[in-house]
């Protein structure tokens, strides 16, 4: 059973976007031989532009749907939140398949499996291994530079990218700095 958590900021989630919302994501339930017990957390926003984003995050067992959708209209951005998170079942059922062939049994592989069954894989497995390829399309090389997050900000502004990898001058590790959605800046460091 799905238990739906919807929270809305700057909007009134009136009984219309509820329906809708509902309506839209119980029809995922085709991809599961039973209806999974999970809690489905969506938060609405509408910013000052008018422009929308919704995020939808449903914890499950074995697998963490998460999906967000920004778009000028609400309804539009709940469909296209649906089509995203429904391809990253067929995603991962693509791969519960083809683990499945590998250990053999699909009854001990089900064991550790909640909710998914081999009819749904088959029908998904061809069309999701073209759909999302798995393939590195694109190498580049680089010497990284010594430098410190600040000038990694700013060659990762210059260059246009939202991430750049460094080496940081004091500790001589490779670092990352990205841009966030928010606009503001986030540091990963390796160890």
């Amino acid at each position: 059973m799905l238990n739906y958590n919807i929270r809305g900021e700057n909007i009134e989630v009136t009984p219309a976007i509820r329906e809708h919302l509902e309506n839209k994501i119980d029809k995922m339930n085709r991809y599961f031989n039973e209806t999974p017990d999970a809690d489905v957390n969506v938060n609405l926003k509408v910013y000052p532009d008018k422009k929308t984003k919704v995020e939808v995050t449903i914890p499950m067992p074995h697998l963490v749907l998460r999906a967000e959708e920004r778009h000028d209209d609400m309804y539009a951005a709940i469909d296209l939140i649906v089509d995203k998170l429904e391809r990253q079942i067929r995603k991962h059922k693509t791969k519960v398949n083809r683990k499945m062939r590998e250990k053999g049994s699909p009854k001990e592989f089900f064991a550790a499996q909640e909710g998914l069954t081999t009819d749904q894989l088959n029908e998904k497995a061809q069309e999701d291994e073209t759909d999302i390829p798995n393939e590195v399309v694109r190498t580049k090389q680089f010497n990284l530079k010594p430098m410190d997050s600040e000038e990694a900000i700013l060659q990762m502004d210059l260059l246009g990218h939202n991430f750049f990898i460094f080496t940081d001058a004091e500790t001589n590790a490779t670092n990352i700095v990205y841009k966030r959605r928010d606009g503001k800046y986030g540091l990963i460091e390796t160890t």
